[in-house]
Formats: structure tokens, sequence, C-alpha cells
């Protein structure tokens, strides 16, 4: 653990301030800053506490947390209002549905002539511990975003309105999955938890991600 990276960690999610910016909300030189990153002293604990109030932290996240965790294949780390969108979206419940969901998705995308296909999906929440706990199940949703003057036949087109998202964007999230993707989204916890961010639901999907070798991930807030 090291305060000094904790603290550049929290500097980075607050919109890359500078040194010198806070340095100025602290009252105190870049240097001393620059002193407290390099980890060649620690603030006082008046100072500390301030930290904490102006990125919304415990002295615990400050002192003994590993919070940089982040990945070189992590970037665009950022708020984006999503436009509103019409879509379709089908759900697989299997040990690996999301291949399945994504693929009928592509299908659908070909099947009515979209060439460049925005495909979205999420965890599918709504199963049985039986079928989580005996069959090692899970559940994924996939969903084609639809251009203009698109309306698949059979399909029931749903509407989200326009929202605002955390968003990040991952490299390679399929070279270790099951520490990138997690890692992503605790990233954005962490970003969305320092710059006053609430997760909503508000008639909107609370949180996805984007189709392809490299995806962004998003989390509905307010």
């Amino acid at each position: 653990m090291s305060f000094g990276k904790n603290l550049q960690y929290f500097r980075k999610l607050s919109g890359n301030m500078t040194q010198e910016a806070l340095a100025e909300k602290l009252n105190v030189s870049r240097q001393t800053i620059s002193k407290w990153e390099i980890d060649a002293a620690n603030p006082e604990m008046e100072k500390a506490l301030e930290i904490c109030k102006i990125f919304n932290c415990s002295l615990d996240n400050l002192f003994r947390d590993e919070m940089d965790k982040q990945s070189d294949a992590y970037s665009n780390l950022r708020l984006e209002e999503v436009p509103g969108f019409r879509y379709v979206e089908h759900t697989v419940i299997s040990t690996e549905p999301e291949s399945d969901a994504i693929d009928r998705m592509h299908r659908l995308a070909k099947e009515n002539g979209i060439e460049v296909p925005r495909v979205i999906g999420w965890d599918f929440p709504n199963l049985s511990q039986e079928q989580i706990n005996v069959f090692n199940m899970h559940g994924y949703t996939a969903a084609l975003i639809l251009p203009d003057g698109v309306a698949p036949q059979g399909c029931k087109i749903k509407e989200q309105p326009a929202h605002k998202y955390a968003a990040i964007h991952v490299d390679r999230p399929f070279e270790n999955p099951f520490v990138t993707i997690p890692g992503a989204y605790q990233t954005l916890g962490d970003f969305m938890r320092t710059n006053g961010l609430v997760q909503s639901a508000e008639g909107v999907i609370p949180c996805f991600e984007t189709d392809g070798e490299s995806m962004d991930i998003y989390i509905a807030c307010r």
C-alpha cells in the first residue's frame, strides 16, 4: 500500500486534478503534494481529513487500501451523456450465455441489413438459486441498438431516453476477463464515489457493456 499512489489515483479520478489545484485547495505548496506522492512525507491528520473531504474517501482508502489497481488496459474514464436509443434484446440462461446472446443480435442485425451493428449487453439477474448453485448457470442479455427506420418483425422494440453514465474504455478485456472486467467496474465505482455520483436505474438500463475485442463499460448515474 502507498499513500502517495493512492493520492495520485484520486487526483486522476477527479478529472486529472493537477498537483497545483490540490495544493491550492489544501493551502499547501505544490512541492508538498509532490513529496506526499513519492512517499517522502505524510500529511498531518488535519490535512489528511481535508483530503478525505475533497475526494469523498476514508482514511483507510488513503493510507491502507491499494486504490490504484488500474490496469494499463483502462483508459478514457469519463462522464458521458448517452443519447436516447431504440433497441431489441435477447436473454440467454446457460453456463456460458454471453456468446449465444450476442450472436443472436448480430444475426438479427444481418437479417435487417444493419451493416455495422451496435450491440450492448448486461448480466441478467433473475435466476433461481438452483440454477446458480446446482447447475452453475447465469444469465446474459444482449441488445441491438436500432438505427432510425429499422423495426425487426416479431421483436418487441424498447426505448431508452437520454441519460448520464459514468464510462470507461477497456482494451483486451478477454485476455484475463475475471480480473480485467471486475477491475473496470471497481474503477468506475471509485470514480463515481470520488465525484459524488450515485448509481441510478430511473427507467434506464442500469449498466451495460459494448460488444467487441475492446469494450466500454457504462454505469447509469445521477
